[in-house]
């Protein structure tokens, strides 16, 4: 899953994204209001977390303008501004959850899982397919009620193509779903990925199909 954080403190900035990536998330950070509009207008995110008081376009704005577009990213409004009218003015522009500073790592987490949750699959946590459960809350996977062994990038590919049961994944969508713009990998890193998955699961008779020239299909429970 792929976080931007919108935030012009760098030390703040760089804290939560060490820590988002040590959860497993690919995180690309804006450090002002005109980049952050530029990325949410080039890139598809999971999650936005935005700072209020940005230089160059304050966050408001770029609330109003990612909505105006019809971006449905979840936004986690993180500001200093705890004035009701400041909370109420970013839920009513789009805003789905709004934490004040100064604020505890665990809950600002706990909001993060839950809005990305809500917007991957609908408020549900646990995925089902087959014999295979995974729990993104948990970030951990069962397999015919077994524990199943992955690396962090193994279970991102497993939940991207969770998501996306029945439909064909391209490359390009797993590597902007795995990495920042800092860490782009190839094509060849997602066949490796891909590979390993499809030995781990192929025993208890869950395919992931390749689709020449296409991608990758995740085939939908019989």
């Amino acid at each position: 899953m792929r976080i931007l954080i919108a935030e012009d403190d760098p030390v703040l900035a760089d804290g939560l994204t060490r820590s988002l990536r040590q959860a497993d998330y690919a995180v690309d950070c804006a450090y002002d209001g005109e980049q952050a509009d530029h990325m949410l207008s080039a890139q598809h995110y999971d999650l936005l977390i935005l700072d209020l008081g940005l230089p160059k376009l304050e966050g408001f704005e770029v609330l109003r303008r990612l909505r105006r577009r019809g971006g449905t990213v979840p936004v986690l409004i993180l500001s200093a501004r705890d004035a009701l009218a400041d909370r109420v003015r970013g839920l009513d522009l789009g805003g789905d959850d709004y934490l004040t500073k100064p604020f505890d790592l665990p809950e600002l987490e706990a909001r993060v899982r839950s809005l990305i949750r809500r917007g991957q699959s609908g408020g549900a946590s646990v995925l089902n397919h087959g014999p295979l459960t995974l729990d993104m809350a948990g970030r951990r996977a069962m397999l015919a009620g077994e524990p199943l062994e992955l690396s962090a990038r193994e279970l991102g590919v497993l939940e991207v193509l969770m998501l996306r049961s029945g439909r064909v994944v391209n490359k390009e969508q797993l590597a902007e779903q795995l990495y920042g713009w800092e860490g782009e990998v190839g094509s060849n890193a997602i066949e490796v990925y891909v590979h390993r998955l499809r030995k781990k699961l192929e025993t208890a008779g869950v395919v992931i199909r390749t689709i020449r020239g296409l991608g990758y299909l995740l085939e939908k429970d019989a």
